[in-house]
């Protein structure tokens, strides 16, 4: 398992019941987590502290309850050198999975070591966590996401991380089809980063559900990938889709094709002042060789 331990701004402190209990800067928030299914809480004094707490609908959706303390609109958390803007979201999300510090570690050192410039391509990239670590690493990126309303989150993200004036194109566009336009454009990237959801709809209902799509969006990628491509990165939180078959596609596809090095495994977060991890979705990971 990769984990994401070395955050400051924020700290997993409990998960239990279907919930679990973080800080976000200053603000501590409960938020469902189906993972955490099992009924023993760390510090029982602590759940009592919350200043807003996530309440699942019965009929679908939800609710945030604000306690005490009132929350502002949004606020910023730090990662190292990275600042992200953090807001209670409708369905449970603030707008960053702070796990994936465990992969923007990763692929930074690659870009940072490559000694090359790299031209990194984000494909559902939401509110641009890969995106601004990316670029603070020395890489240009492309950043693509069908919602016009997270690509202004990221843009956000990129300025308040003072990387407003690097290079990056912000792209609303359904990736199946962008993907199929750069590659008729010949475009090329050396990387390619990718979290796709388990089922969506791009700009104009485009109908998306990953066991139909991963696989032929992956062999898509390598007709826009370099002669000389760095790494390919496939996040998935979607449940029943395995760390093997991650490994899998990659093997048949981008491995096959430039040799290199899979790997594929859980990514989690590491429960304060405990040996308890939480299992946060998987990644996999294809490295050139050096």
């Amino acid at each position: 398992m990769w984990l994401a331990d070395e955050w400051k701004d924020y700290k997993l402190m409990d998960a239990s019941s279907g919930e679990k209990l973080e800080y976000w800067g200053e603000y501590l928030l409960l938020r469902p987590e189906p993972q955490a299914v099992w009924n023993v809480k760390q510090n029982e004094q602590l759940w009592k502290k919350t200043d807003a707490h996530y309440h699942r609908s019965s009929s679908g959706g939800g609710s945030w309850e604000y306690k005490a303390k009132k929350l502002p609109e949004k606020w910023t958390v730090s990662y190292k050198n990275l600042i992200f803007n953090i807001k209670p979201m409708g369905f449970k999300h603030t707008g960053l999975f702070p796990e994936q510090a465990a992969n923007w570690d990763w692929f930074s050192k690659l870009i940072k070591d490559s000694g090359r410039n790299i031209r990194v391509l984000n494909l559902f990239a939401y509110t641009g966590g890969a995106t601004v670590a990316a670029l603070a690493a020395g890489a240009e990126v492309v950043h693509v996401d069908a919602s016009k309303g997270m690509v202004t989150w990221a843009k956000e993200n990129v300025i308040s991380s003072g990387l407003g004036e690097k290079p990056v194109r912000y792209i609303v566009d359904d990736v199946k089809k962008f993907v199929a336009r750069e590659a008729r454009r010949g475009r090329e990237y050396d990387a390619i980063i990718m979290d796709p959801p388990t089922y969506g709809r791009g700009p104009s209902g485009e109908l998306w559900k990953i066991e139909d799509e991963l696989f032929g969006l992956v062999c898509d990628c390598i007709k826009i990938m370099s002669d000389k491509p760095l790494f390919f990165l496939i996040n998935s939180y979607t449940t029943g889709l395995c760390s093997t078959i991650i490994s899998n596609i990659l093997k048949l596809t981008i491995a096959k094709k430039y040799g290199g090095k899979v790997c594929a495994g859980e990514i989690g977060l590491p429960i304060h002042d405990s040996d308890i991890v939480l299992p946060c979705g998987l990644s996999g990971r294809w490295v050139a060789d050096k």
